[in-house]
This record gives structure tokens, sequence and C-alpha cells, in this order.
């Protein structure tokens, strides 16, 4: 049997067992609805009453947010103590444990699939690797990457405080570097990036970072550092888009509001929650200001009660059970937008509006009266208006080892969770 077989055989195996516990799941919450009727509604009413005074006494401060999250957590702890002793209650925790077990088998029996293939490539000669000591608290120093990488033939560069990158990027491809590779954060891989899609050389993404999401969804197995420096020796090729925002080329994404604001503060990377919690009353309370932007070309999405916008290289699976925070594809030639609010939804709304809006397009501009506070692949900075954002189709040859899925772990999974089902048939009876 190929390993292509037994793999697709491993997939339908993991789909029946996925819809087998998403059905075990509809019974036991059936169950413990007829059952428990009406305590079990009661129940469910006090859990969204606490989450919606939990949402709101986030974003204002002092004694109302104190009383608003405390009467949050009671509301939440009554809740279970209505159905505490019942069968009710095992009902739900069951039905809580299947569907969570479903879920993540599913997103397993989806891994793999549907992402763009990898083309056949020739070995680079003069490879040359740029990596940082310091990032993702020093891992690429504790397993050797340097050495590993001369051992393939890959000249390491090692980037010290002070360094100009692209400096040093452009100097080796001057003494005939004809490949280029990154080993440190988001930041790091923007910049040779971008000058490696400048002088069309492949580049190779080495997950060295901290949370290395360029890597994640470009396919990488962020948890195998030095198999990452095979894309040189045993790799395969594809093209990926990447974004830009006043000339700078961001791999990931541009974050404008709450976020950004908060990483300019100099007590963000010691307390990242705290300075979060503390930015909230400023930005989305009633009181906040909110984002003032003027939108070209987009001007039907414009949102008044706007608190953070995210512009992204492709879009991002933004709320979703499964694989949230990733991106399906980097090769859609398409930027991402998303534009998050603090309304709370009124009776015209619908209670189950989501607090943000997104769609996609090939270029964006934006207006605003003063200088706007923005993170580029979570580095702090500040843009000017207009700040003007355009993807640079396929722009990128990306190397990724032949080991390494080479694909999105979200690439293959259904956009919304009502198709979850039918997709799970699909594979499950080899008609997908």
């Amino acid at each position: 049997m190929s390993l292509r077989s037994k793999s697709r055989g491993g997939s339908r195996t993991k789909a029946v067992a996925a819809l087998t516990l998403l059905a075990l799941g509809v019974v036991t919450a059936i169950l413990a609805t007829l059952e428990g009727f009406p305590a079990h509604f009661v129940a469910a009413l006090m859990l969204l009453g606490a989450a919606v005074l939990a949402l709101d006494g986030v974003i204002h401060s002092g004694a109302r947010r104190l009383i608003q999250t405390g009467a949050a957590g009671v509301l939440a702890v009554a809740s279970i103590l209505l159905l505490l002793g019942s069968i009710e209650l095992i009902a739900d925790l069951a039905t809580i444990v299947l569907w969570g077990s479903a879920i993540w088998i599913a997103r397993a029996a989806f891994t793999g699939g549907n992402g763009e293939p990898l083309v056949a490539a020739v070995a680079p000669s003069a490879a040359v690797m740029f990596w940082n000591p310091k990032s993702g608290d020093g891992k690429a120093l504790a397993v050797g990457l340097a050495d590993e990488a001369t051992s393939r033939g890959i000249k390491a560069v090692e980037l010290k405080r002070g360094d100009d990158l692209q400096a040093l990027v452009l100097a080796e491809i001057a003494a005939g570097a004809d490949a280029l590779a990154a080993a440190g954060g988001d930041g790091t891989q923007a910049i040779v990036a971008a000058i490696a899609a400048e002088h069309n050389l492949p580049f190779a993404c080495i997950p060295a970072g901290t949370r290395n999401h360029f890597a994640l969804d470009l396919g990488v197995d962020r948890d195998d550092l030095v198999g990452a420096l095979d894309a040189f020796t045993n790799g395969g090729e594809k093209r990926v888009d990447l974004g830009e925002v006043n000339g700078q080329v961001f791999v990931n994404n541009v974050s404008l509001g709450l976020y950004a604001e908060a990483v300019q503060r100099d007590d963000y990377r010691g307390a990242k929650l705290q300075t979060l919690l503390d930015m909230a009353p400023e930005v989305a309370g009633p009181d906040g200001t909110g984002l003032e932007l003027e939108w070209s070309g987009d001007s039907d999405q414009r949102s008044e009660d706007a608190v953070a916008v995210l512009i992204s290289n492709n879009r991002y699976r933004v709320g979703r059970l499964m694989a949230s925070g990733t991106r399906p594809s980097i090769s859609d030639g398409l930027l991402g937008v998303t534009v998050f609010e603090t309304a709370i939804p009124g009776p015209g709304d619908g209670v189950l509006r989501r607090p943000w809006r997104e769609w996609t397009t090939p270029a964006l501009e934006l207006n605003a009266p003063t200088p706007i506070a923005a993170g580029i692949d979570g580095e702090a900075t500040t843009l000017h208006s207009p700040i003007r954002f355009r993807i640079r189709s396929k722009a990128l040859r990306v190397r990724i080892a032949s080991h390494h899925p080479g694909v999105s772990p979200s690439a293959a999974l259904p956009d919304r969770l009502i198709d979850l089902p039918g997709q799970l048939w699909d594979l499950a009876t080899d008609r997908a």
C-alpha cells in the first residue's frame, strides 16, 4: 500500500470517529434539554447574561468594571449550582467532551489537504541563513542551529544588536548568495523575505521565533527547527503572497487600534494582559474615541464603532472553533480586512451578530487626522496618512522541507462549522 493510500485511509477513519462523536454529542444535548427543562434553559440564560456583563465590564474601569465582572462570576457559578448534582449537568459535560473531541479529531482528519502542491526544486549552491540567537528565548542557540546549517552547506550569519539586517542581506547577495533563510521572529522573516522576493531568490522560513505564525501558515513544522533547514537540501517550492503598507513588507498582518496602542507602551512586554485590560476603557469604552479612519474604496464597510482593525496578508479564520487565527492560504492574492467593534447588538441586530466585520480586497487606503499607532508583524510603529495597503501576489518563492506539511493546518477545513458534518461524511465515504 502506498503512503498516500495509508494517509487517506487514516483520514477516513478519523472522519468516521468524528462523526460518531458529533452524533453522540447531539443525543446527550437533546436529553439534557428535555430532562432539565426549565432549569436547563434558565441556566443557559444566566451564562449568556454573565458573558454580556463580563464583556461590558472589560471596556469600563473602576467600580463599574469590578461590579459587572463580579456579577458575571456570580451568574456563572449560580448557573452551575442550579444544575449541580443533576443528570443534566453530567449530560452537559458529556456533550462538551464529545463535541470537543470530535472537533479535535476532525481537524486531524483534514490536515494536509487542499494546499498548493510543492514543486520540485534544485538545491541552491550558496544559501545563506540569517539567525537571531535571542529570538524565541534562544531556541536557535539551544539546538546548535548555526552548526546544523553549516553541515548542510548553508552559511550562517549571526545577527547582533545594532546590525542593519537589510544591509547584511544585500551584501550576501552581492557576494553570490542564491537562496536566503531567516531564523528569527516574523519581523526578521519579513525583512529577509522582502529582499528575497525583490531578487527572485528562494526563501526558507526557519521557525526560531516565539510564535512563528508565518511558519505555521506556510506549513512549516514549528517543532522541527533543525529539520526546517532541509528546505534547501530536499525541499519543494511554492509561491506565496506578501503584504505591503506604505512600501513596507509584512508577512502576517498590520494591527491598528487596541492592540497596536498597547504594544506602544513600555510595560506591555512584561504584563501583556494587564496592559490590554488597562487600555480597553481608553479605546473601547464609552469615553473612548475609537479609530477615526476614512476608508477609500470600501466606504460601505466603514464603522464608527471600530476599536481595532486588522489588515492581513490573506484572510484569517476569525472566531472559528477550529484553527482560529490561521490563514487557509497565503496565495489567494487578497488582503484580509477585519474590523472589530464594541457595540453590543441592539434589538434590530439580532443577539448573535458578530462583533466584527471582515472582507477581502487587493488594495486598501486609509486616512486618519493624526498619526496612528500600528503593529506591523507585532513590531510597534506609527503610520501617517494616507496609509496604503496592497498585496504582492505570489511575490515570494518559498522552500519547504519535504517532510513538513507544506500547507496551513486550516487549508482543508470547512469555513463554517455547519458544513463540518457534510464534509466529514464526504471524507468518510471517500467522496471528498
